[in-house]
Parts: C-alpha cells; sequence; structure tokens
C-alpha cells in the first residue's frame, strides 16, 4: 500500500483507528505519591485523543518494578480506578489507548523499594549514571541477581498487571522491552551474563520476554499485545556485542505470536548520545510479519516519507506531542507546532502538561 499517508485509516488487531498517528508511551512524573493516576492525567490523556492510538507512559507492574519518583502503577485497585477515568475519558472522545506495562529491573533505587531492599536484575551489575529519588540524584546501586526460580513470579506479575489493564478499560497493552529496563536487561549481553536458561544464547535470553508475552496474551489474546524494542538505544548503560543478530532472532519469535505490532525505538532516545553499533531498521522491519510502529525524532514529512516507501505502517511521536495535543490537526492543516519547554517535561503541575495551546 505504497500511497498511504499519516491520515490513511489502519487497522490495529480489532481496532479501525482513523489515522497512522501514535502518541509514543512519555513519562512525565504526575502521578500521586502512591503512584495513582490523577485528575490531571485524565485531562492530559483526553486531550490528545485525536490520536490514532495512545500508548501510556510506562506503567509499573508492581512495588518492585517502580523506578522513578511519581510514575503510576497498574497492581492495585486505586491505580485501576484512577486508570479507568483516563480510559473513559480517552473513550468519550473516540480515542483508542493502550496501556505499558513495565519493570525497570536494575534502573530503581533501594529508596524506592519497599524495605529498602535492593533492585533486582538478571545480574549482579552496576549501571553507569544515577537514579532519580524523592531525595535527588542518587548513584545507581549494584542490583540483585534475581534466582531462576524467582523469575516465574515477576511473569505472573505482568499477567496480573494485564489484567488490572483489562479492568481499567484499556484496549490493550505495550509490553515494555526497551530502554535499558527489566526485559531489555534479560535481552542484551551487557546486562545479561547468566549461567541458567535465562543467559548465554539468543534463545536464553529471549526467554523472560516470551513468557512475559504469552501470560499477558493469555488475558489479552495476541491481537491487542504489543512490544517495544530498542535495538541501538545506549540509555541506561545498555548495549549488547551483535544488536542485528540478537534482534533478528526476536523478530523471528515474535511472528510467531501474531502481535498488534512491533514498536522500535530506532536508535538513541537521547539526541546527544550515539550508540556503539548501527545496523539498518529496515531490516527488522522486513523480518517482523505483522504492523511495524517507528519511533525516533520523526517530523511529518519524514513519517510520510516512511509509510510511502513501506518501512513503517505507523509513527509514533513523544516529545511533538508533549508540546501538540493536537498534532493530528496540526499536520493535517500544516499548521505550525508549539515548542515544548524541557523543564517541565518530568514532575511539576499542569504547567507544561496540559496548558499548551490548541489551533484556534
Amino acid at each position: 500500500m505504497p500511497d498511504k499517508d499519516l491520515f490513511t485509516p489502519v487497522t490495529v488487531g480489532p481496532y479501525a483507528l482513523p489515522n497512522r498517528v501514535v502518541m509514543a508511551p512519555l513519562t512525565r512524573n504526575r502521578a500521586t505519591d502512591k503512584n495513582v493516576p490523577q485528575a490531571m492525567n485524565v485531562r492530559y490523556y483526553a486531550q490528545r485523543a485525536s490520536a490514532g492510538l495512545i500508548i501510556t507512559e510506562a506503567t509499573q507492574i508492581s512495588p518492585q518494578g517502580v523506578g522513578y519518583p511519581l510514575t503510576p502503577g497498574i497492581h492495585n485497585d486505586e491505580q485501576v480506578a484512577g486508570w479507568r477515568n483516563i480510559t473513559a475519558a480517552v473513550h468519550d472522545k473516540g480515542g483508542r489507548i493502550f496501556n505499558q506495562l513495565w519493570h525497570v529491573g536494575r534502573i530503581s533505587h533501594p529508596s524506592l523499594q519497599i524495605d529498602n531492599v535492593l533492585p533486582v536484575a538478571p545480574s549482579a551489575i552496576k549501571p553507569a549514571g544515577d537514579a532519580f529519588t524523592y531525595s535527588g540524584l542518587q548513584p545507581f546501586v549494584e542490583p540483585r541477581a534475581l534466582d531462576t526460580e524467582e523469575i516465574a513470579a515477576i511473569v505472573s506479575d505482568y499477567q496480573a498487571a494485564a489484567l488490572k489493564a483489562l479492568a481499567a478499560g484499556f484496549d490493550g497493552v505495550e509490553v515494555h522491552a526497551a530502554n535499558g529496563y527489566l526485559i531489555d536487561q534479560f535481552l542484551r549481553d551487557g546486562s545479561n551474563q547468566r549461567s541458567d536458561e535465562y543467559g548465554g544464547s539468543y534463545e536464553n535470553r529471549t526467554r523472560f520476554l516470551l513468557e512475559v508475552l504469552d501470560a499477558v496474551i493469555e488475558v489479552w489474546g495476541s491481537g491487542r499485545v504489543g512490544v517495544r524494542l530498542s535495538p541501538l538505544n545506549p540509555f541506561n548503560d545498555m548495549h549488547d556485542t551483535n544488536p542485528e543478530a540478537l534482534f533478528g532472532y526476536v523478530v523471528q519469535q515474535l511472528n510467531s505470536r501474531k502481535l498488534a505490532y512491533l514498536h522500535v525505538v530506532e536508535g538513541a532516545i537521547q539526541a546527544d548520545v550515539d550508540s556503539d553499533t548501527a545496523f539498518d531498521m529496515a531490516i527488522l522491519r522486513r523480518q517482523f510479519e505483522g504492523l511495524y510502529i517507528a519511533n525516533g525524532g520523526y517530523t511529518k514529512q519524514r513519517a510520510n516519507d516512511a509509510l510511502q516507501t513501506d518501512r513503517a505502517d505507523l509513527i509514533s511521536f513523544g516529545a511533538l506531542y508533549i508540546a501538540n495535543p493536537d498534532l493530528v490537526a496540526r499536520f493535517k492543516q500544516d499548521a505550525g507546532l508549539n515548542q515544548g519547554d524541557p523543564t517541565t517535561y518530568y514532575g511539576g503541575d499542569e504547567a507544561g502538561y496540559t496548558d499548551y495551546p490548541f489551533l484556534e
């Protein structure tokens, strides 16, 4: 379908979407101090409901999965009630919304954990950098390596969160396997040096992701489950010795699961950081047999070029959606775009969150 553009309808799983503009998951640190979505979050998502699909900010599946202050969870009834207000508001405006399921693994800090325990990870490898905590930046700690028998409990946590997302009225879920968080830590050999069935070979390092996906698919069905990968993103001190081979293997395993989509961060999410290796993302696009969502600093022109040349089926936009709640309308009318204020991206009140202007 070479004539498609951002405004061509597309079917994702059971859903007929009016356009191919996806709101990418964006951590904004504006939940309550109990990690519960609140009223301003309802306004924020409802403002952006004209997207073909909204993917929520990363949402922790358990208290153990928390890695940042004031981020929402999906593991208790109060959180479900908060999210239900959001999904209802988005649906009232005709939108579709998937919940991104998240466990940060080693990218946490004892002060964010119950009883100040160590964060968990595939291996006891301390990442370079600092954790965001309620008392400011603190150096990452060396995490505790998960015992083999503990991994099944985390898979169960993903399934329990998927059930709660269903109860909260979401249209589907995205499994967050990108950007240096727990599933990505299992995938890449810079963070996974295990010697059991979850380490070593590509098959072993991919096992945890596939177990999580299968558990979530049991709840939702494959057509309402997506997955996000970031093969080259070095964020959170991540690297792999052969990402092209690793992620080629991962995508082959995803094909048999008939997912709603594959969502790929095509490079580094920090503009001033280059990945230490590179490969052509078009390889993954060709290998994956389902819908492919591309992410990575796309403009309207670049997005339409990618759709026209079949390098993607949908395009997700992050920073542009922070400052432009009516991004679809602005793209349609070739209108000017609001500029975002990076000082308000993480944490704060409605300023820089729900107060960006719409087109007249």
